[in-house]
């Protein structure tokens, strides 16, 4: 529903002739909404095809015979019986790239994989909330969305290396990588990780949401240099190295908690940017879209968020996600 046609999509904002195969009834997400729906798949055509028939299988064959890739976002029992692998597709094209996204991986069975199942299994919802609260989730797509681009990047390097071939892609694999140093921590030191209060980072400090005197600021002192640039305009002195800083966390917090009291989230931003502090005011997506018109685009009558890809001399256009078995447009 989601991990497939992110992937295509960015692939089909840069330019890439991505024709979107759909059962005849068309895909589910079709009945979720319009909106959904085209966000997840403008600048695509649409066949529907009945790929447990003969016909469906031929009409798959010959349009393999001309693609350099397919991607598939199925569980691997279906992907098999529908002979959507490179081995059963190398007939028609042996330099045809396949793709297969799964919940566990290709070879690894057909148990429930959608992205919160994901994320509660691979240690994301462990991490995230408030220590004395429950475990909980980003609010966001993010193991559908994050497994669609790597997906997007193995098709795209298994085409620039001349070769067809079997490419696996896991929604579960990506997520467990995507923890990459707290995966490190664990596995070479036996550090396990941790929820902090406001969504403290492990290794910076102070680096978290702070309270301030009208809403949360993100505050990410990274090195000394953008302490001393902070510390400078609260008026805090002491703690001027990160071990130091880490050592001695409570007292950092307490110390930099009661400064960004005596202003707004906005009024620190305001002051921390010029200053080269990273620093942004908590804000919710309609008053952080109002602040990045640039990045809103019209694709037919509906309104998107455009590719996040930008290519020098390369001007996408955006049309809106097709109707069920519409083929390509001129």
């Amino acid at each position: 529903m989601l991990a497939g046609p992110y992937a295509t999509m960015l692939l089909a904002d840069l330019g890439a002739d991505v024709v979107k195969v759909e059962p005849l009834a068309g895909e589910i997400s079709r009945g979720v909404g319009n909106s959904y729906f085209d966000s997840l798949n403008r600048n695509k055509s649409s066949v529907s095809l009945d790929l447990n028939s003969e016909a469906g299988q031929q009409q798959l064959g010959e349009l393999v015979k001309d693609a350099h890739a397919l991607l598939v976002n199925l569980k691997p029992s279906a992907i098999r019986r529908l002979g959507l692998t490179y081995d059963s597709l190398r007939r028609w094209n042996e330099k045809i790239v396949c793709v297969a996204i799964t919940g566990f991986g290709l070879n690894a069975g057909d148990d429930p994989a959608f992205d919160y199942v994901i994320q509660a299994a691979t240690g994301i919802a462990a991490l995230t909330g408030d220590p004395d609260g429950p475990p909980t989730l980003p609010g966001y797509s993010s193991a559908d969305n994050s497994t669609g681009m790597c997906a997007a990047l193995g098709l795209l390097a298994k085409i620039i290396s001349g070769t067809g071939g079997q490419v696996d892609v896991s929604l579960q694999d990506v997520m467990l990588s995507q923890l990459n140093y707290h995966a490190a921590a664990y596995l070479n030191h036996g550090v396990e990780p941790q929820r902090r209060p406001n969504g403290a980072h492990s290794y910076y400090v102070p680096a978290q949401l702070f309270p301030t005197a009208e809403g949360y600021l993100a505050l990410f002192i990274t090195h000394d240099g953008f302490w001393r640039s902070f510390a400078g305009e609260a008026g805090i002195g002491g703690f001027e190295t990160m071990a130091e800083r880490v050592a001695r966390r409570d007292e950092v917090l307490a110390v930099v908690t009661a400064m960004l009291a005596t202003d707004t989230a906005a009024g620190w931003e305001q002051r921390l940017r010029p200053l080269g502090v990273p620093a942004a005011a908590v804000r919710s997506l309609p008053e952080a879209l109002e602040a990045t018109p640039d990045v809103v685009v019209n694709a037919g009558d509906l309104r998107f968020v455009g590719t996040p890809i930008r290519v020098a001399g390369y001007q996408p256009e955006y049309r809106p996600a097709p109707v069920l078995g519409e083929g390509p447009r001129s």
